[in-house]
């Protein structure tokens, strides 16, 4: 199994993993499909009988839904205006260059990142509405930030990573 881990910041957050059906778009992205599970609500059965005399002792366990890739990777919900996430993807992405630069990425690798990210860049704030937002574990400011979004079904959620933006880690 591979795990993406946040390559630019000292928290190495995992973010993503080769468990996940993942697909490189644009060049610069990994988006993965999600999916809403159920949490929580254990049943069991201690095979007890309850008296007759003492009222239902079972417990309360309620389910909870939530989004498998953010829950396994406990991603931390945060928001954004557009301008603050403008501000804060310009110098992800200084940092994601330098990154690149750092262990000797091939140029054309760097021109085609640039390029690549700015294009998606100005798809995800063109659509800036659309899109939830989270850090990973740590809550590292510096770190990235994973998108979410819903497919053209409305119902269907899935993740945005930057790839350039990932270290892989072999487990």
């Amino acid at each position: 199994m591979i795990i993406f881990k946040d390559a630019v910041t000292d928290s190495k957050d995992e973010l993503l993993s080769d468990s996940f059906d993942y697909k490189e778009v644009d060049g610069v992205v990994y988006e993965a499909d999600c999916a809403m599970i159920e949490i929580g609500a254990v049943d069991v059965d201690t095979g007890a009988n309850a008296s007759a005399e003492e009222a239902d002792e079972g417990l309360e366990d309620s389910a909870q839904k939530v989004n498998n890739i953010v829950h396994s990777f406990r991603l931390q919900a945060t928001s954004f205006d557009k301008a603050s996430y403008g501000s804060y993807l310009k110098g992800y992405m200084k940092k994601v260059l330098a990154h690149l630069k750092a262990k000797n990425a091939p140029e054309s690798d760097i021109d085609a990142f640039k390029k690549g990210a700015a294009t998606f860049s100005k798809k995800v704030l063109s659509t800036f509405k659309d899109w939830e937002f989270y850090t990973g574990e740590s809550m590292d400011v510096d770190g990235m930030v994973v998108l979410l979004n819903y497919r053209e079904d409305g119902v269907t959620p899935y993740v945005v990573v930057w790839k350039h933006g990932l270290e892989e880690m072999k487990v």
